[in-house]
């Protein structure tokens, strides 16, 4: 059984930084794609950031630039560095692990096992 829990949301000011983390149990998280979405209210979940099992990352566009996905393999843990914070990025987010490796993994359907999420909130 997979599980995934989410770490490092807060509330902080535009222009600040935070990092979140993702723990893997039940599976490798270098084997296989993770992701990142995020869901503000009344929105679809979108799309963050991706990273490949051979370490290629991916970006929504809104984030590039700003947003840095990592991964230790020692410690089966993604990472979400986030800098430059703007009220927008509020939202839950959520870090998902796909079964498949097939990239780029972009859309919500394409993961099967899911975190409980982080709240991130940005204040102007």
């Amino acid at each position: 059984q997979v599980q995934l829990v989410e770490s490092g949301g807060g509330l902080v000011q535009a222009g600040d930084s935070l990092r979140l983390s993702c723990a893997a149990s039940g599976r490798v998280l270098s084997s296989y794609p993770t992701g990142w979405f995020r869901q503000a209210p009344g929105k679809e979940r979108e799309f963050v950031a991706a990273i490949s099992w051979r370490g290629v990352p991916d970006y929504a566009d809104s984030v590039k630039g700003r947003f840095t996905i990592s991964r230790s393999n020692a410690k089966n843990t993604v990472y979400l560095q986030m800098n430059s914070l703007k009220p927008e990025d509020t939202a839950v987010y959520y870090c998902a692990s796909s079964p498949f490796n097939a990239w780029p993994r972009v859309r919500p359907e394409e993961y099967d096992d899911w975190g409980q999420g982080t709240q991130v909130t940005v204040s102007s």
